[in-house]
């Protein structure tokens, strides 16, 4: 493909902060963030006649429909027909290996899994969570993980950042820094 904008490809496993350090780190280029996440949530919503992108009903199924390869290949051209203009901070989970295997950047996020069921349901229920909801969530993430992991592929070239003792800032912070240099 010949492109003259800039890629970032950000990957990682679910609730790594792929998308919200993806859109932060967006904003601080002044690139345009694409969530393919939320592309494949929207088509799961329409399919079940959902509203709520962020339903359980829908992070339940997402997985399931995000493996259908007619969805796959849509979501997938249409990221690339918006990144072939713009530049673009591109979160997912085969991003840089498979979507953007070009991509001037490429992060792959990983956090242990108590800590990302920790944050995500912080962020869900705007309060600390017991350790009992914490060790339910991430049940729930180790079984997303095993789903998605044909799916959820790092890149050879990929900058590993493990998150789990980083504030989002740090993250950011490093993100920014590498793609400064590209």
């Amino acid at each position: 493909m010949s492109r003259t904008s800039v890629v970032i490809a950000i990957d990682g496993p679910a609730a790594s902060g792929k998308s919200s350090t993806a859109a932060w780190v967006a904003r601080e280029l002044g690139f345009q963030h694409l969530d393919s996440g939320l592309l494949y949530r929207a088509e799961t919503s329409r399919r079940l006649g959902i509203a709520d992108l962020r339903s359980p009903e829908v992070t339940a199924a997402v997985s399931e429909v995000a493996q259908i390869p007619e969805v796959r290949a849509a979501v997938n051209a249409e990221l690339r027909r918006i990144a072939e203009t713009e530049n673009v901070v591109v979160d997912g989970r085969d991003i840089g290996s498979f979507v953007f295997p070009d991509a001037q950047l490429k992060i792959f996020l990983v956090a242990d899994p108590w800590e990302r069921a920790r944050r995500r349901l912080h962020q869900r229920l705007g309060r600390p969570a017991a350790d009992d909801e914490i060790a339910q969530e991430t049940r729930l993430l180790v079984e997303r993980d095993a789903s998605d992991a044909t799916n959820t592929l790092q890149a050879r070239d990929a900058v590993l950042i493990d998150t789990t003792y980083l504030t989002q800032e740090e993250q950011v912070q490093r993100i920014v820094a590498l793609a400064q240099k590209v």
